[in-house]
């Protein structure tokens, strides 16, 4: 069976499973204060470009998610996100779990627009019955965004200047934060990133970890106890070996981002391959993630050989379906999706 279903349906790169192995027998300290994991973070610091940033690397991005917002939040705070967010629509009230409200506002193609965001503030301020409310603590946004479009540096500079205006941090989930980096559609680096956003996370599993994200907060900004929040929330292995090996091996050399810069050409060629047959584009994105249009009856058929997700009923006869490479995308993998379309 063809998978492009997502990005994470293989296991991990090599390297990170050769390093795996040849550090198995080392007797390490626990809970991420190993020598790997301290390796990984001072990586990750100068990758972001911030000496002064804070790195925690956790278990998963529902995980991190509701450990940095629920850490970060006061008990009487929201958090404002797009519609579409994957905190709002894919994370099974994770973060309400807390006690947290999500403010969903309108998106357009998956992004928070500053003007909308910046117009919910001040009418919320400027109502005398805010305090009955949940006061917007936070602002989340994904690069790239459910709909694989990402974020350019003037619309990150917008977001960012409104929080900061009225001082609240600005947090980016970087699930697939390498194949937005590497995208032919961006101008925005990992450095702008962190010198835009208060908090971000750097996702390992869907870019060839066996699991794991690292959370950085920027400016030294953690709050108090971050990493007792991270075990009351079920995201501290005690092997902390495993994330701190994988990061510090993604870390090296590049590989992060020759990696994701794979799953963009293998993208790449699967839009040639739609485009040749005839395929309609719900939305045109230069990520990792593709949407086509579908017949029904023409998608029951293509299950059959390729498992692909669906994303949204378009009409009464067709839907939008999501198509993913990934960094273990291969050429072969997208002569053969030719041959089936």
């Amino acid at each position: 069976m063809l998978s492009f279903e997502c990005d994470y349906n293989t296991g991990a790169h090599e390297k990170i499973l050769q390093r795996l192995c040849e550090t198995n027998y080392e007797p390490l300290p626990g809970y991420g204060t190993d020598k790997y994991c301290e390796s990984a973070k001072a990586k990750i610091k100068d990758a972001c470009g911030s000496k002064d940033a804070q790195v925690f690397l956790l278990v998963g991005g529902t995980q991190t998610n509701q450990t940095v917002i629920s850490s970060v939040l006061a008990s009487y705070e929201g958090v404002i996100s797009a519609d579409t967010g994957h905190i709002n629509a894919h994370e099974a009230g994770a973060v309400e779990y807390t006690g947290h409200k999500v403010v969903a506002l309108p998106q357009k193609y998956g992004k928070l627009d500053a003007h909308e965001v910046e117009n919910y503030l001040k009418v919320f301020f400027a109502d005398e019955n805010n305090p009955h409310m949940a006061q917007p603590g936070m602002v989340y946004i994904s690069h790239p965004t459910e709909y694989g479009t990402l974020y350019t540096l003037d619309e990150l500079s917008a977001l960012s200047r409104v929080c900061r205006n009225y001082s609240i941090p600005l947090y980016l989930d970087g699930a697939r934060l390498g194949y937005g980096l590497m995208s032919d559609g961006t101008d925005v680096t990992l450095k702008d990133i962190a010198d835009l956003c208060d908090i971000i996370y750097i996702g390992g599993t869907k870019v060839g970890a066996l699991c794991g994200e690292a959370v950085v907060f920027t400016h030294a900004n953690a709050p108090r106890g971050f990493f007792t929040s991270i075990k009351q929330h079920g995201a501290l292995l005690a092997k902390g070996r495993l994330l701190g090996i994988q990061f510090d091996t993604l870390f090296t050399d590049g590989l992060y981002f020759k990696i994701s810069r794979n799953a963009i050409i293998a993208a790449n060629k699967m839009r040639d391959v739609f485009r040749k047959k005839g395929y309609r584009f719900f939305i045109e994105t230069t990520t990792n993630q593709i949407f086509i249009i579908l017949d029904n009856k023409k998608a029951e058929e293509l299950k059959k050989q390729v498992s692909f997700g669906f994303w949204e009923k378009y009409d009464d006869s067709s839907s939008v379906y999501r198509f993913a490479s990934s960094w273990a995308t291969t050429d072969e993998d997208i002569r053969t999706l030719e041959t089936m379309l």
